[in-house]
């Protein structure tokens, strides 16, 4: 089964990146951007056929691991 992470800041966070992100576009000549946040996906296989085993054991590994929950948010998209 195919599972996709989608990792963002949480609001009122600093994104920095995105920042550089939207004054590289404004550069660029892409104006009229008033804000970027930035994220990232992650997708996973795994062998669980099951869709709520699947996600409980995803939402798992996001508390671990792969998303820092003090200053991000997830969700979770099975595909």
């Amino acid at each position: 089964m195919k599972v996709r992470v989608h990792i963002t800041l949480k609001p009122g966070v600093l994104d920095p990146q995105g920042a550089a992100v939207r004054r590289s576009l404004d550069s660029l000549g892409f104006g009229g951007i008033e804000k970027v946040r930035q994220g990232k996906v992650i997708e996973l296989d795994l062998k669980e056929t099951d869709v709520l085993k699947a996600t409980a054991q995803v939402e798992k590994m996001c508390e671990k691991l792969l998303a820092n929950t003090v200053i991000e948010n997830y969700s979770v998209e099975i595909l």
